[in-house]
């Protein structure tokens, strides 16, 4: 029922926060991962490079977020060697290129937020954001609610990218 005393409420569902939430948070840097590749679908990691990998965000802002780190634990761009600055970027273009094949965006968000005021959540392992982007996906819920809808499950997301990035 719905008049002008009363509001319906409405429910969103997102039982994969739960697992963040009661999870035990690392005391190490999330982006300092082992060599080895033994965890990577477990960790989102999509391809390693020499000096950079590309892993998906956990808590995208669209399907499809992805983010370009180093190996190398570094804050700022003034620390990295110029060939890891060279594989960030080549490797930046290639994830435009297969979330284009695997999703169509419209349009891209690329950003590195350095330092906290300029928003990094996580500001000692500086880290190149992609973040694939379609007219009208951000709208009065993302606005007005402060709630994203993303319309895939993260693990769908990984295996119709994982290929891609491993042919």
């Amino acid at each position: 029922m719905n008049d002008t005393n009363t509001k319906e409420l409405t429910t969103l569902w997102a039982p994969w926060r739960m697992e963040y939430i009661i999870s035990e948070k690392p005391g190490e840097c999330i982006f300092c991962i082992p060599t080895s590749a033994n965890e990577d679908k477990d960790r989102l990691v999509l391809h390693r490079g020499k000096e950079v990998f590309v892993i998906m965000n956990r808590y995208p802002y669209n399907n499809g977020h992805l983010m370009v780190v180093p190996y190398q634990h570094a804050s700022s761009l003034d620390d990295l060697k110029a060939t890891a600055l060279d594989e960030m970027m080549r490797m930046t273009s290639l994830c435009t290129t297969f979330l284009k094949e695997a999703f169509r965006p419209e349009g891209f968000n690329i950003g590195i937020n350095l330092g906290s005021a300029a928003g990094a959540g996580i500001k000692e392992h500086l880290h190149i954001h992609i973040v694939p982007r379609w007219a009208g996906d951000t709208n009065f819920i993302t606005v007005l609610g402060e709630v994203r809808v993303i319309p895939e499950h993260i693990v769908a997301t990984y295996e119709k990218l994982y290929p891609l990035f491993n042919k």
